[in-house]
């Protein structure tokens, strides 16, 4: 199985995300998308997808994903059997009102692209006004809140690295 995990990230709760999985899936390299992304080919080049994003402003992705979204969006790039889960970082108190969305507009990118989103988890566990990661009554993946829960972060990388185990 090819793995690639790409990750925008500004204060490093995605990238602690993207470590784990590295570990738990043996990957070698984590793409920061800051330092590391050239274009569109090299997610191409993986049968497996794990991405994350750190959410800004009005539920905005990190800003470097923001080129690649749009062109895969206006290309109409074919990611048809390519899995993918997304990660990322939120506020649900400060900014509850679009906790995590980033993830959310990376899921509907990716899925509307051909893509088959694995990885999505119960919102049992979480408290926010409201997020486009919400999909079906669950998240579309992991959703990360050092700033208010910060104790819970290491319990639910660990699941939900189990859950995308079960999956693939």
């Amino acid at each position: 199985m090819n793995i690639g995990i790409f990750c925008g990230t500004a204060g490093g709760t995605s990238l602690k995300v993207a470590d784990a999985l590295a570990e738990a899936f043996d990957v070698e390299e984590v793409i920061n998308m800051e330092e590391d992304f050239d274009d569109i080919d090299q997610l191409l080049e993986y049968d497996v997808l794990f991405l994350g994003s750190s959410t800004w402003g009005q539920g905005d992705v990190h800003h470097e994903w923001v080129d690649p979204l749009f062109e895969i969006d206006s290309d109409e790039i074919d990611f048809s059997g390519k899995k993918v889960a997304f990660f990322g970082a939120g506020d649900s108190v400060k900014h509850g009102e679009h906790f995590c969305s980033a993830i959310g507009k990376m899921y509907q990118t990716f899925s509307k692209a051909g893509a088959t989103p694995i990885g999505f988890i119960p919102k049992d566990d979480y408290s926010y006004e409201f997020s486009l990661a919400e999909i079906d009554d669950k998240l579309c993946g992991l959703a990360i809140d050092e700033h208010n829960e910060s104790d819970k972060t290491q319990t639910r990388i660990e699941n939900w690295i189990e859950t995308l185990k079960s999956e693939l």
